[in-house]
């Protein structure tokens, strides 16, 4: 897999960055994962998964490098957070978020866009080391 680690300033503007934390604080609250889900996205289980995202948090803030693999989970739990209602939050993104619905696929379309050279290796495959 490839090793490049672009800094967030690199890939996305300062509201994506700011879309992509929010969503990665949502699986603290009011989201609800199960290990397995968590192994899915590439987490050893829930526990990794709610530490990994406070570490993902932390670095986009920083703007400190992120490597493919973590690229790769931040947009699959945003994705996943955003959309479900099971697991993610949902219908009440808007609630939690202050974001609408319009607005988030609309900076997360781009998102995916921006990403989608560095996350490539991972692209139907468990993003994971």
């Amino acid at each position: 897999m490839p090793h490049e680690a672009p800094r967030p300033s690199e890939l996305l503007d300062k509201d994506e960055v700011q879309l992509l934390r929010r969503a990665l604080l949502e699986w603290s609250g009011p989201a609800h994962c199960s290990d397995q889900l968590a192994v899915g996205m590439g987490f050893t289980d829930t526990q990794d998964l709610l530490s990994q995202c406070e570490r993902l948090r932390g670095a986009l803030a920083d703007n400190a490098p992120l490597k493919p693999v973590d690229w790769a989970r931040t947009l699959l739990v945003t994705e996943i957070v955003f959309v479900s209602d099971l697991v993610g939050s949902g219908v009440e993104w808007r609630t939690s978020t202050g974001r609408t619905d319009e607005e988030t696929i609309t900076l997360l379309r781009v998102i995916q866009r921006k990403l989608a050279k560095t996350i490539s290796p991972y692209y139907g495959k468990r993003p994971a080391e």
